[in-house]
């Protein structure tokens, strides 16, 4: 178990104890040794037809820790992971930080030029790389970088399997110092160009798995189904959370409506999260129907619309509204439904529901501030920024200075998302950063498309804003112009964008012209942003 801290100069209550005798550091790894002894042969993870008991999801998980070890693994090297959700994915949250590394899990859907880039910003050491990313890849320089693959068959033969077995399945001494050390660097979806690597704390990953825990009510009797990517914020911090409760992963490589309901059906699923893009999937499925034992829903990435409510109900959903960013641990606010909402109109349920809420239990209260860092009046009408603080903010970007005390002027984290105070304390988001694109609840930066696309020798300037989305709430629309002279169709310019990004940060149109301007010729984006979006509803992600 995590060591207790240094002694202090304080006593507790003045008696001469030594405060050592009490505390010890917050250690999400901590939180698997005790499932793994309390609830030894409960089931604790199901993979297709595989099954692991918290003592052999601890054991795995231990065998990982001393194999690192016994490969070398120094105090604070990266461990990167290239996984979709399975155990291996769950085992790394666990034995990277029990060997006394530091877990880097890196976005799937990327393409292979950006994660080369950001296994080599993070510095990892070790690659645990599932078969199916092998083609990825291979063209990449994984030079001085130690690959572990993966195949995800449990089976001896599999190269992960056999690095398991070759090692000791005794938990390792920590080498955990101080409870405000790294424990994991998520990457971000890249909002104003390269990703910028947020780096959570020990005490942060723990504080905001009993936050997740506390906030969804998952106990022993839980069965969590994974939809959303644990490579997103340590699956909002879910990997540890579930665990700490001792409750059951289930845990799927894709997200298949069909599948997903064949799981809720089999296996009694209690709670399952996810963007409203993957709500819609799941609830819209022929094999959809009310639930006889209610299902705990997150919600986050955008607000859900009356019809998604609806729809959710009908189907015994109950549904939580978060709202957060890789910053913050994934959600850091929840909108708590009052008692007196449950007899409203549907649609007045649902416009109240969508609000961002306010602070989870762990976190300082949310705030709305103008330029000068006052409270906007709590009007429903004033907007301003939304800015955070508190127990479950990032350390900061890593290797970034600069980033990190832009984001944190003023002794507040700047989230860049404008939003109003409501009277009951409750904050609304009305538009965010300018230049990002939520599509399907993954962030892509207009800016980098757009350095993208002016790359093509025949584009003069560009601009790329989201538009609206039946499915993805918004997706990204380029505005072209050429340069004098050249020639290039839609499909052309596509193709080039495609073989330079990740294809779900591509746009699915051009349209080419003159781009409006203000007299110092700066380009109005929001004048692009209002004629798509004429007609439509306008609040941030409406499905």
């Amino acid at each position: 178990m995590t060591r207790t801290l240094d002694e202090k100069d304080s006593t507790i209550n003045g008696r001469g104890v030594p405060a050592k005798v009490f505390r010890t550091e917050l250690n999400p790894v901590d939180l698997l040794a005790r499932a793994a002894l309390v609830y030894a042969e409960k089931v604790a993870v199901v993979h297709g037809t595989r099954r692991y008991t918290y003592a052999q999801f601890g054991e795995r998980a231990w065998r990982l820790a001393n194999g690192l070890r016994a490969a070398g693994l120094r105090k604070g090297d990266r461990i990167a992971t290239l996984l979709p959700n399975s155990p291996a994915m769950l085992e790394a949250h666990f034995g990277a930080p029990a060997a006394g590394g530091i877990l880097v899990t890196v976005n799937t859907r990327l393409s292979g030029a950006e994660v080369e880039y950001i296994l080599r910003h993070s510095g990892a050491g070790t690659l645990l790389l599932d078969a199916e990313f092998a083609e990825l890849v291979e063209p990449l320089d994984l030079s001085g970088i130690d690959v572990i693959r993966v195949d995800d068959t449990g089976a001896p033969g599999d190269p992960y399997e056999d690095f398991l077995a070759a090692s000791s399945p005794e938990q390792p001494e920590s080498w955990l110092e101080d409870e405000e050390e790294t424990i994991s660097i998520n990457y971000t979806s890249g909002t104003t160009g390269r990703p910028k690597g947020v780096e959570y704390t020990y005490r942060g990953a723990y504080l905001n798995a009993l936050n997740e825990a506390l906030v969804t009510g998952l106990s022993p009797e839980s069965v969590f189904l994974w939809l959303q990517p644990m490579f997103h914020c340590n699956g909002w911090c879910f990997a540890w959370g579930v665990t700490a409760v001792a409750g059951r992963h289930l845990t799927l490589r894709k997200v298949e409506p069909d599948r997903v309901w064949e799981m809720i059906d089999a296996h009694g699923v209690t709670n399952f999260n996810g963007a409203p893009t993957v709500q819609l999937m799941v609830i819209n499925h022929p094999k959809a129907h009310r639930v006889e034992r209610q299902v705990t829903v997150m919600v986050a990435a955008a607000p859900p619309s009356p019809t998604l409510f609806a729809r959710m109900d009908e189907l015994n959903f109950r549904v939580i509204h978060v709202y957060g960013l890789t910053e913050t641990y994934g959600p850091t606010t929840m909108c708590p439904e009052q008692e007196e909402w449950r007899s409203l109109p549907p649609a007045e349920r649902a416009r109240l529901l969508s609000r961002q809420g306010q602070a989870y239990p762990s976190a300082d209260l949310v705030r709305v501030v103008d330029e000068g860092m006052n409270d906007v009046p709590r009007d429903g009408e004033t907007m301003g920024e939304v800015v955070m603080r508190g127990n479950i903010l990032m350390a900061g970007y890593f290797d970034d200075p600069e980033a990190t005390a832009t984001a944190f002027r003023g002794g507040w984290f700047h989230s860049g998302d404008l939003a109003v105070w409501h009277p009951d304390g409750n904050v609304e988001l009305r538009d965010r950063g300018k230049d990002i694109i939520i599509s399907g609840g993954e962030n892509i930066s207009s800016i980098e498309v757009e350095q993208a696309i002016v790359a093509h020798p025949a584009v003069l300037e560009c601009a790329v804003v989201g538009v609206p989305h039946p499915l993805w709430g918004e997706r990204p629309k380029a505005f072209v112009t050429l340069k004098e002279g050249t020639t290039a169709t839609a499909e052309e310019i596509l193709a080039f964008t495609r073989d330079r990004l990740a294809h779900y940060k591509c746009p699915d149109a051009v349209e080419f012209g003159p781009l409006p301007k203000t007299s110092t010729g700066k380009v109005q984006k929001y004048a692009l942003r209002e004629k798509e979006w004429a007609g439509h509803e306008t609040r941030i992600g409406a499905t």
